[in-house]
């Protein structure tokens, strides 16, 4: 393969990866237009993880983890990596394998730090307590 077709793979990759953000206030609106005059939507709160769509100068359009598209104050967000459990439940383990001990639970809905992503689909996560773990990227979203 050419230099030049590899370099317009990568960037083209590159190009297609997602970036997430979460909400760092304690809570924040989602509106359906960039403005604050527009209709308010939802409110989200803090660590809760946002797929950025389009970024303007003091707005964010941001995909949600049920796929709705909605406009947040970029002020709001910060560049901590959070994830949430979609999973009814989700054990979290001392290792990135199924059958290492479990580390702790987490219940559906709540909120882990990225720590890191590991090989073979695993995510090390840290809990709001301080606990961390590795579990499963198709247990959670935001990544």
């Amino acid at each position: 393969m050419s230099r030049p077709l590899l370099v317009a793979l990568f960037i083209a990759t590159g190009a297609n990866a997602a970036e997430f953000r979460s909400v760092q206030e304690s809570a924040a609106v989602l509106y359906d237009a960039p403005s604050r005059a527009a209709r308010p939507l939802f409110v989200v709160s803090r660590n809760y993880p946002l797929e950025v769509i389009v970024n303007l100068e003091a707005w964010v359009k941001v995909r949600d983890q049920t796929g709705a598209l909605s406009w947040i104050e970029r002020k709001s967000l910060g560049d901590k990596r959070m994830l949430v459990v979609t999973a009814p439940a989700v054990e979290v383990r001392q290792r990135a394998e199924d059958a290492a001990p479990a580390a702790f639970s987490a219940a559906q809905n709540v909120a882990l730090e990225l720590l890191e992503v590991a090989p073979n689909g695993w995510l090390r996560v840290r809990h709001a307590d301080g606990a961390t773990g590795f579990l499963r990227v198709s247990s959670v979203w935001g990544n």
